[in-house]
């Protein structure tokens, strides 16, 4: 997985240790339109799988089309949900045509990095956790068959959870059950609202001779908006940061469960384990102040032109981006109305809106579920009428705040900020400078006195805060700042601090522990 997240993997067996990395290949980020491929930069999947190679590390690739993972849609691109009718993960026309021709891209671009043509990837995965889905018997056999007739002939694998494992094999997928290789969860991801979480470290799997694959072994960042979300019937965003309380922190530190995980591998290993890596250094910068800002509203003009509709439509079908519609961020909903009454919203602002006469909705896509069966109703803005005094609201200018780098970039060039806070305005904009003396050096922002929305440093959106926590923080490489200055601009809803203070460690705020059965993957 780009951009961060990184789902290395360590496979242990009571007689070797076989050093493997899963990369998930994300749908969404290498199609953001349709037909529109990217695998360049950070996107640059080819150089990815080869510097695993470089580590001595062995390839699991997942290439989805679903790859879960926490991830927005699980990695599914949202202009799918422009089709009223999508079904997702099924044989359905729409979906299994999009397919192929992402398959028809993605394959030929990963198969001379497979194992039988000299390259590290030793076995792939087909799909994920379908078992857990399984709304099409059909299906599984159509993802195999994409991966085998485009000439995938390594190790084809399913993974599912226990009670998925009756629905989520498939025909010519070898399994191989007289010995369990078991995902092993090494923390847990947390979502806004609640307690970070945190998993204890066991050892009896091993002492039984079961070989077991740990989940994560290096914690990673949603960068921008691409959490995902659950709903089990409530629907919880996950937080920007997905440390997972793993053995290596979300940013590459030896955690004291590291430690604990290197003596106990190192009972079963023959050999001398790799020496502890130093740890990285890190800089906690002088807080900077808030120099100028500029309101929600004066900011419009550097969007692309508002669509008129009579009907609010759903972000998916906003005719922007090359008719692929809007996929993250937020979009704001304007219309007139000419008296006061009773607004509801019948359920229809997916999923946080704030409202004033012209009446205004800034309604915000926190992610979509990456996980479950609603998968299919996950289309983000306002999805229905919302209506006054039984009377639904007609007449809407429609601006699309997807927060784009083109965007940033025209806000720091063209637009008039302003120096006086006394007119300070929110929702609205705030920018700052960090000046960096020498080689930059990761860092965290602490988000403390801060209330709800996104950091963009040098262009790159960081991810979102939310003051009800548990995250209190953002992660920011050394990588995206440079020597001498570095712009900083935020997003905020709601209320501001004044000023953007630097710390070397994280702060996950509360914890709470939490327990959960191995994963089981058959090969």
């Amino acid at each position: 997985m780009q951009l961060g997240k990184d789902c290395v993997q360590n496979t242990l067996s009571t007689s070797s240790l076989l050093r493997s990395m899963l990369i998930y290949v994300p749908w969404n980020l290498h199609e953001p339109e349709r037909g529109t491929f990217n695998f360049h930069d950070q996107l640059d999947l080819k150089s990815y799988i080869r510097l695993a190679a470089e580590m001595g590390l062995w390839v699991i690739l997942r290439p989805g089309p679903y790859i879960c993972a926490e991830w927005d849609l699980g990695g599914l691109p949202s202009w799918l949900l422009q089709d009223k009718d999508m079904q997702l993960r099924t044989t359905y026309p729409g979906f299994v045509n999009a397919v192929n021709l992402y398959f028809d891209k993605l394959i030929p671009t990963v198969k001379p990095l497979m194992f039988e043509e000299g390259g590290p990837i030793i076995a792939v995965q087909v799909e994920n956790e379908y078992g857990s889905y399984a709304k099409d018997e059909e299906y599984m056999p159509f993802i195999r068959n994409c991966l085998r007739s485009r000439g995938v002939n390594e190790l084809l694998m399913t993974s599912d959870n226990w009670e998925g494992l009756k629905y989520g094999g498939v025909a010519g997928v070898s399994q191989f059950c007289n010995e369990l290789y078991l995902i092993y969860w090494s923390g847990w991801f947390d979502v806004w609202g609640e307690h970070h979480h945190m998993l204890a470290v066991v050892s009896e799997l091993l002492s039984r001779g079961v070989s077991i694959n740990l989940y994560m072994f290096h914690g990673g960042t949603n960068f921008g908006f691409m959490n995902g979300a659950l709903d089990f019937g409530t629907y919880k965003p996950q937080v920007t940061s997905y440390d997972y309380d793993a053995p290596l922190s979300e940013a590459g530190d030896c955690t004291m469960k590291y430690q604990l995980l290197r003596n106990l591998f190192s009972q079963y290993h023959s050999e001398p384990l790799p020496q502890v890596p130093s740890p990285q250094e890190r800089r906690a910068y002088e807080p900077v102040v808030m120099q100028q800002h500029l309101s929600l509203w004066d900011s419009l003009q550097f969007t692309d032109k508002p669509h008129r509709s009579e009907k609010a439509l759903n972000m998916e079908n906003l005719p922007v981006n090359n008719n692929n519609g809007q996929s993250y961020g937020y979009t704001l909903y304007e219309t007139t109305v000419t008296s006061g009454g009773v607004l509801n919203s019948m359920n229809n602002i997916r999923d946080r809106a704030l409202g004033e006469r012209m009446l205004s909705f800034l309604v915000e896509n926190c992610g979509r579920v990456n996980y479950g069966k609603a998968l299919n109703d996950q289309r983000k803005g306002i999805v229905g009428d919302i209506v006054l005094n039984r009377s639904p609201l007609r007449g809407f200018n429609i601006f699309c705040l997807d927060m784009k780098p083109c965007f940033i970039n025209r806000l720091t060039h063209t637009a008039q900020w302003k120096t006086d806070f006394r007119s300070l305005a929110v929702p609205g904009f705030v920018q700052a400078r960090l000046n960096v003396d020498g080689s930059p050096r990761d860092t965290f922002i602490q988000m403390t006195g801060w209330g709800k929305g996104v950091v963009f440093v040098n262009g790159q959106n960081l991810g979102r805060y939310w003051f009800i926590g548990p995250q209190r923080f953002l992660y920011l490489p050394g990588h995206w700042l440079r020597s001498g200055e570095n712009q900083i601009i935020l997003f905020e809803e709601q209320r501001t601090n004044g000023k953007v203070v630097f710390t070397e460690n994280a702060d996950h705020g509360k914890t709470i522990d939490v327990y959960k059965l191995p994963f089981c993957t058959l090969l």
